[in-house]
């Protein structure tokens, strides 16, 4: 917890004691196994063993079933997983540590992670990247620009090539994006476990912010470890009751809809997924207004975690800003390309576009100057003062297996460098430094500031549309500039992700192990089996009912995108970006500081107002819901320091629960899907 010493500056004492409170409530989640942690060694043979086993079984159902229903096994692979092995360990009476538990949940998170080459649900390792290419550049959307592209031989091979009439991957001609891909995922290591620790010194250590989300992961772990042990607790209990929920919930809001997919034409859902959207029914009186409400119990239970303030401040800005002042700013006549009975969706991109990307911009910008100020003011106040002694970045815990600030940067700093080098030689006409923008300075800014959010809220934040709209800036005119692999990222989410690594008792040095264990067997099983499934079919075919709907209209999108900054391009997203508005939102958001100062508001109250302005009520209202159940019944029936023990286990059990249904339902899918394309 941080100290409080005197003659430090009110407000620095005022900011780190409500953060140290819900740091505080954050760490007595599991105060009698995480306040003084032992730290232990997590890569072992059973998580080795547990590797082959996502390799060769979760990996190719990541692939499939990506390609045929554009769903991700996400955290139904991440929770299947853990609980297989650790039933099989139990039962061979070798039972699994909590932090060899984690080990399989981090293996299994980035083994199964999707989003790959630009088209959503694309699951299964690097090696997707270049089967979603190959479908883009042989794409009539494509047509334009592809022989331009395809001169680029790192982008991939030239049209006509024998690599596509064989469907292989093997062909000589990937040989130079396959490089590329090798060379990236070094690359993207270094940055990551480099900057992510730094950022995690930074917020963890030193602003010891709270980190609400990261509990979740950790207390899953500790939970499963405990039923394996002899001394069982009540954590196992209250796991147990969260996956009971998750497993009756799951069959409603999950197993119905994909069950029923296979056997009829159209799903029956019980509940609207993704929500009930009542924004075109509404449209007559609150114009552009977003009325809906998200029936995800998870949604609710995600309430119990966040801190109270931080949901409130979400609750009344969402609320405020996307239901009251959206129909203010219509009638001003600042939403010029909305639409009348749009949906929700529809609708929030389009104002968007017209205003909140704009004005969230200048609101992220106020975010990044109050959190810089902060941090500064607080390493010159531990540096006077001598406090917090953990908390200081030349302080090395070699119990937890903590390596000096310095290697980190370093890394990160020799990987960006790398990457600048790199997209020189193959873009040599897009000006250098604003690469170097992008890699040394808009990466660090960006990251900093999302993981501050997260340590505070749980989500990030970003600054959308600013590759774009920089490229468009520079007047470079050649499609390959969106193929490149730009140094410009966001890293804030790996400060939560060695938050978690803490929380388990797992020394550093383990996921440093494990990432080098996980690179060459994720490139391995990748690469064998997207090359065996292309190779026996088309992709998209008939038998990817999902890619054979949906890639044409990915492709068409990045067609737009490839061919935008080229002459004659649309230029709709510098009408976008909007100087004014960003100005405005800077000036609005440094206001709501001072004011929420001024009124001896808490601080986590500030950043959850602001966190909130963009976003859909459809989420905050029931997160709220939560937050109020928490605080003013559960607390008071179980006590608030025990319930604020129980919440994350329980989150953890539903999470668990309704990843079980899923990851059984989808089986089903794929099974079904699968005999309809029998000849018999």
């Amino acid at each position: 917890m941080k100290e409080t010493v005197p003659g430090s500056e009110p407000e620095l004492e005022k900011t780190g004691g409500e953060i140290a409170a819900a740091r505080g409530r954050a760490e007595a989640t599991s105060s009698d196994d995480f306040g003084h942690m032992q730290y232990e060694e997590g890569f072992t043979w059973k998580v080795v063993f547990g590797g082959l086993f996502v390799a060769l079984v979760m990996l190719p159902g990541s692939i499939y079933i990506g390609l045929i229903m554009g769903q991700s096994l996400g955290g139904a692979a991440e929770w299947v997983t853990i609980v297989l092995f650790s039933e099989i360990a139990r039962r061979s009476f070798i039972p699994l540590k909590r932090q060899e538990l984690y080990c399989l949940f981090y293996m299994v998170s980035a083994l199964t992670a999707t989003g790959i080459g630009g088209l959503p649900g694309i699951a299964g390792g690097p090696f997707g990247n270049l089967i979603a290419i190959q479908y883009i550049i042989q794409s009539p959307a494509m047509a334009p620009v592809a022989h331009i592209l395809t001169q680029s031989h790192w982008i991939a091979p030239a049209l006509g090539s024998s690599a596509y009439h064989n469907r292989s991957l093997a062909d000589p001609a990937w040989l130079l994006p396959i490089g590329l891909i090798l060379c990236g995922q070094v690359l993207d290591r270094m940055q990551w476990m480099g900057l992510g620790y730094v950022l995690f010194r930074i917020t963890s250590d030193v602003e010891q912010l709270p980190f609400p989300m990261a509990a979740v992961a950790a207390s899953g772990a500790t939970a499963l470890a405990e039923a394996n042990s002899k001394t069982e607790s009540w954590r196992w209990r209250v796991f147990s009751v969260g996956t009971i929920v998750g497993l009756v919930w799951g069959v409603f809001f999950l197993g119905v809809p994909i069950i029923t997919g296979i056997l009829f034409t159209k799903p029956v859902m019980i509940f609207p997924i993704p929500f009930f959207d009542l924004t075109p029914n509404t449209e007559h009186i609150l114009p552009t207004a977003l009325i809906g409400y998200n029936p995800d119990i998870g949604a609710i239970l995600v309430g119990f975690i966040l801190p109270f303030q931080i949901v409130l401040g979400s609750f009344i800005s969402s609320v405020v800003c996307q239901i009251g002042l959206n129909p203010i700013l219509y009638y001003h006549h600042m939403f010029p390309d909305w639409v009348p009975s749009s949906p929700a969706i529809q609708t929030n991109i389009s104002i968007g576009f017209d205003f909140w990307m704009s004005f969230g911009i200048g609101t992220q910008l106020a975010i990044a100057v109050i959190g810089l100020s902060a941090v500064i003011r607080t390493l010159f106040f531990v540096k006077r003062t001598g406090a917090m002694a953990r908390g200081s970045l030349f302080h090395v815990n070699k119990k937890r297996g903590d390596f000096p600030w310095s290697v980190a940067l370093g890394a990160w700093f020799t990987a960006t460098l790398g990457y600048i080098m790199l997209d020189h030689k193959l873009v040599p006409l897009f000006p250098v430094e604003l690469i170097c923008l992008y890699g040394l300075v808009i990466t660090p800014l960006n990251s900093y500031v999302s993981a501050r959010m997260i340590g505070l809220t749980g989500q990030g934040v970003s600054f959308p549309f600013l590759l774009q709209a920089t490229v468009l800036k520079s007047g470079y005119q050649q499609p390959n500039i969106w193929f490149a692999p730009l140094p410009l990222g966001d890293y804030g989410g790996q400060a939560q992700k060695f938050r978690e690594i803490e929380l388990t008792g797992t020394k550093f040095t383990s996921i440093l192990k494990l990432e080098l264990f996980m690179m060459p067997l994720l490139l391995v099983a990748s690469f064998a089996y997207w090359s065996f499934i292309w190779h026996t079919t088309d992709i998209p075919s008939a038998q990817f009912p999902y890619a054979q709907k949906m890639w044409p209209i990915f492709a068409v999108q990045r067609a737009i995108w490839t061919q935008i900054n080229m002459h004659g391009g649309a230029t709709w997203v510098l009408n976008a970006i909007k100087p004014k508005l960003i100005g405005t939102g800077a000036a609005v958001g440094l206001a709501i500081y001072l004011c929420c100062t001024a009124a001896k508001l808490p601080l986590l109250f500030f950043y959850g107002f602001i966190g909130g302005m963009q976003s859909m009520p459809h989420y905050t209202i029931p997160t709220f819901v939560g937050a109020l159940l928490g605080r003013f019944y559960f607390a008071k029936r179980f006590g608030v320091h025990q319930w604020t023990m129980y919440a994350p286990v329980l989150l953890a059990g539903f999470a668990c629960g309704s990843g079980l249904i899923g990851m059984s339902s989808i089986a089903l899918a794929l099974i079904g899907k699968t005999i309809n394309y029998l000849p018999f």
